[in-house]
Order: C-alpha cells, then structure tokens, then sequence
C-alpha cells in the first residue's frame, strides 16, 4: 500500500494559501517535505501539520504556542490528556489577551466619541 502525497502545489490549491506560504512553515521546521529531486513531496503527517498551522493562525496564535502545540503530537510520552490541557491553557490566554484587547478599543472608541462630541461642541459655539 502506498501513502498518499502531495505536491507544494496542490497543498497550495487545498488550503487556499500561496506555495511560498507553504515554504514559510517548512522553514519554520513545521512541515519536512521529502524531495523527489528538485521537487518537495508532502507525506501524510506534512499535510496534518500544516492544517493544524493554518488552524493555529486563524486563531491568532503566535508561531511559537503553533509549533509547540503541533510538536506535542510527536513527542514521546505524551497523552491525548496532556495535549488537551495544554491546547486548553493555550485557548484561554489567547482568550484573555483578546478580551482585554477588545476592552482597550472600547475605552478607545469611548475617548474617541468624547473627543467627537466635545469638538462638535465648539464648533457649534462659534457658528
């Protein structure tokens, strides 16, 4: 039985990303292409990676919690438990970072709405 593989390009047209995109995340150590001369062959657990990548970026999280997140998957030792508290802690300080994200642009749209009104305030006393 042979096990699937992928070219760059069509890893490319699947996840809707540029080849230089894919070339990025094996620079990153995330993929390992084999090479079939100049051409780089994705295996099974390349394409599992990058999707986990592509998933990680969506969130927003940095490369580094994305790689020791996919790495956890090949470590030695660890349990299916293990990884689910880490992803876990990994969710909720992104979750936290992002809240209070969210409150600073609400206390900014705030001071941005006064400044706004106080500026048509005095515009309107000199009219």
């Amino acid at each position: 039985m042979t096990s699937a593989t992928w070219t760059i390009s069509e890893l490319a047209r699947e996840f809707d990303i540029t080849p230089r995109t894919i070339r990025f995340y094996e620079d990153q150590g995330i993929v390992s292409p084999s090479r079939d001369g100049r051409n780089r062959v994705y295996h099974a657990r390349d394409r599992t990676r990058l999707k986990l990548a592509l998933r990680g970026k969506r969130l927003g999280l940095q490369l580094s919690e994305i790689r020791t997140l996919i790495d956890m998957y090949d470590g030695p030792g660890d349990t299916e438990a293990q990884q689910l508290r880490e992803y876990l802690a990994v969710l909720e300080r992104h979750r936290v970072t992002l809240e209070r994200q969210r409150q600073d642009i609400a206390d900014t749209l705030a001071e941005i709405a006064g400044q706004e009104a106080e500026c048509r305030r005095l515009l309107d006393e000199r009219a």
